[in-house]
């Protein structure tokens, strides 16, 4: 189970198998290596074409649904890619530079690491036009925490920390919920909103005009110079944090093109 994001750049390969059908294939070329890799370490010879193995997913009733998917079929299915993956060379949206480099993945659960780095990248009162303006956007649009704290509940499936994380920012406060909230829970990320999240995560440098802040959107032709991303991988990120910073340049990238980041959470 991840979270998964997409650079919603219109190319050849999204118009000939969809966005989802790409993503399935991708998924399923990786899926075919892990299960082959552990049939191959238990000492089985088998060809793909005899493997098997049972999935289960949840179906839109609530319902779930179990089957069995054979491994050679999932690399039958993700031979589609292989004619396709040379329109991804040169994409501005392949941000990873490799077929189909505007996908990716966060995998649950979430770390309390991670909660806790992603907390304290918000705005402080020493940053007053961006800690208005967080303060502003959890007022307005009413970010309360609550369509993530079922998740939250959910046995450490998609949270490691069951417990609540919060920070004091001056005269409030916001907690993991909220912010958990504010990122993923808006649907696919607009240009717009990801200008501001840019902001509030400090993923873009913040000392910045007012107007500088209020023109944020659209990104202008020099924006990859002109704010620069900002989060670097480093060696003591856990996973959740390095993929969290993945995500956040995608973010940065989609922005940049004036595109949605679309999520699939």
């Amino acid at each position: 189970m991840a979270i998964d994001h997409i650079i919603d750049y219109d190319c050849v390969p999204k118009q000939t198998l969809t966005t989802q059908g790409i993503l399935e294939r991708l998924k399923g070329a990786e899926r075919a290596k892990t299960i082959i890799r552990m049939f191959r370490e238990n000492g089985d010879d088998r060809p793909p074409s005899k493997m098997g193995f049972e999935f289960t997913r949840s179906t839109p009733e609530g319902e779930e649904e179990t089957r069995v998917i054979v491994v050679q079929d999932l690399i039958d299915q993700a031979a589609a890619l292989d004619p396709l993956a040379h329109h991804c060379e040169g994409c501005p949206a392949n941000r990873l530079g490799k077929p189909f480099g505007c996908m990716d993945f966060v995998q649950y659960p979430i770390s309390t690491q991670a909660e806790k780095w992603l907390l304290d990248l918000l705005p402080v009162p020493d940053e007053p036009l961006i800690w208005l303006l967080l303060r502003q956007g959890i007022k307005e649009f009413e970010y309360d925490g609550e369509t993530v704290r079922p998740l939250r509940e959910a046995d450490q499936t998609y949270f490691e920390e069951t417990r609540t994380l919060a920070r004091r920012l001056g005269e409030f406060s916001i907690n993991a919920n909220q912010l958990f909230e504010m990122i993923f829970s808006v649907g696919n990320i607009s240009p717009n909103h990801a200008g501001i999240l840019l902001l509030m995560l400090h993923a873009i440098p913040r000392d910045l005009e007012a107007q500088e802040i209020t023109n944020i959107t659209p990104a202008s032709p020099d924006a990859e110079t002109r704010h620069p991303f900002r989060l670097t991988v480093e060696d003591s990120d856990d996973t959740t944090i390095t993929e969290l910073k993945g995500l956040f340049h995608a973010l940065h990238t989609a922005w940049r093109l004036n595109v949605n980041l679309n999520l699939d959470v």
